[in-house]
């Protein structure tokens, strides 16, 4: 296993999502971290590219928050009003045939450990203090990671890549250990004040990681919004805010 793409947050942008896909460069396998569908208008669209176009290379493959909370109809966890409009009208726009992708070929937990390359990898689409809800950033991990090599998460929409050293029983080492951080960003509704379409690749040879950033039509994907959800969600596409 080579080059890994890393994907997060698509957020039923499917105009992003094929961007991203066009933009890859020998990619051998694709790491999803959740929120495939809610706040943008096309979240049975992205099911249908993923099931067609992606499942055999995908090697993970997990609900985020957006999935939990509509697929349980669990509406009690976000922050705003404007939020639980648009999981609901989200919920009421997914087929049967999305409904039965997402509950039956996703990892529910939120997370996934798996090795790459003999190294522990933890896949989360929160943190461990909460699976969906809690982020990870540099200054506040929101939990202990020091059982993995690798930690890959999405939910703040932010890219990062970083390393921390825990303290351990292992002079060799100079007693550290190293876990690897990668946020690949988002993918559908970036907040970095960047409004392209980010991922992230991890080249498990050399571990090498890049931030990717790609340009996609957000002018088509503005122009499928109506009143079904607040129009903040457009305006932000515009922006990455």
């Amino acid at each position: 296993m080579s080059r890994i793409a890393i994907l997060s947050d698509i957020h039923g942008n499917l105009f992003a999502l094929e961007k991203v896909i066009d933009d890859f460069k020998d990619i051998e396998s694709i790491i999803l971290l959740g929120d495939l569908i809610d706040y943008g208008m096309q979240s049975n669209e992205v099911i249908e590219f993923i099931k067609d176009k992606l499942s055999s290379e995908i090697i993970c493959n997990i609900w985020g928050n957006h999935e939990k909370a509509i697929l349980t109809e669990d509406f009690n966890h976000f922050s705003s009003q404007r939020g639980v409009d648009s999981a609901k009208f989200t919920l009421s726009q997914l087929t049967a045939e999305s409904k039965d992708y997402l509950n039956n070929e996703l990892t529910h937990e939120g997370k996934l450990e798996f090795e790459i390359s003999q190294k522990k990898v933890l896949a989360i689409h929160g943190s461990l203090n909460d699976y969906y809800w809690k982020s990870i950033f540099p200054d506040n991990l929101n939990g202990e990671y020091s059982n993995y090599d690798i930690v890959l998460s999405g939910h703040s929409h932010y890219p990062h890549v970083f390393q921390k050293f825990y303290e351990a029983d292992n002079p060799e080492l100079r007693n550290k250990k190293s876990v690897l951080f990668i946020n690949p960003g988002s993918v559908g509704q970036p907040r970095n004040h960047n409004p392209n379409a980010q991922y992230a690749v991890l080249d498990t040879e050399n571990m090498e990681i890049e931030l990717r950033s790609v340009e996609y039509p957000k002018d088509k994907a503005m122009s499928l919004y109506d009143d079904s959800v607040d129009d903040f969600y457009r305006k932000r596409l515009e922006r990455g805010i």
